[in-house]
């Protein structure tokens, strides 16, 4: 069974959207927090890393993976620390199954869009994921993930 379709341009438009958006970018929040805000006259909206390559990589959905050391229910987000740095999630609340992460101590993966980089890096939440079970792998793999990854893309 497939659900009838929604006709309206709206949703025609965001569909087209979202067909068109790289999928996300590994990053760490240092890399994060030196991001360059691309403008109209890149041609696209989003941000711009150098990473370790030296080459421009473009980004505006990211993956990250952090460790909980503050969560703020009343501005639906929390803070997450990883090797290099804080960052913020916002939107918490809003994300699927994204409660059993909402606790401090838990490893945690968030994929989202970046909604600032300065003085604080900020994204806004899509998806998160308890990675707590096996944080010690995770955690030693993560910085090799992430540059393996920006090596491919650039």
């Amino acid at each position: 069974f497939k659900p009838p379709a929604n006709d309206s341009p709206r949703s025609a438009m965001s569909e087209a959207a979202e067909a068109k958006r790289p999928p996300p970018v590994k990053l760490l929040s240092g890399q994060l927090r030196t991001a360059q805000r691309r403008g109209p006259a890149d041609g696209e909206d989003g941000f711009v890393i150098r990473p370790a390559t030296g080459r421009s990589l473009p980004v505006s959905l990211v993956w990250m993976q952090g460790t909980v050391v503050e969560v703020r229910p009343e501005r639906n987000s929390v803070m997450l620390v990883d090797e290099t740095g804080t960052f913020a999630v916002q939107g918490v609340h809003n994300v699927p199954r994204g409660k059993p992460c909402l606790s401090q101590g838990k490893y945690v993966m968030v994929m989202g869009v970046i909604t600032a980089v300065s003085p604080e890096p900020v994204i806004h939440a899509v998806k998160m994921a308890d990675l707590s079970e096996l944080s010690g792998v995770h955690r030693r793999m993560w910085k090799l993930e992430v540059e393996e990854l920006q090596r491919l893309l650039t």
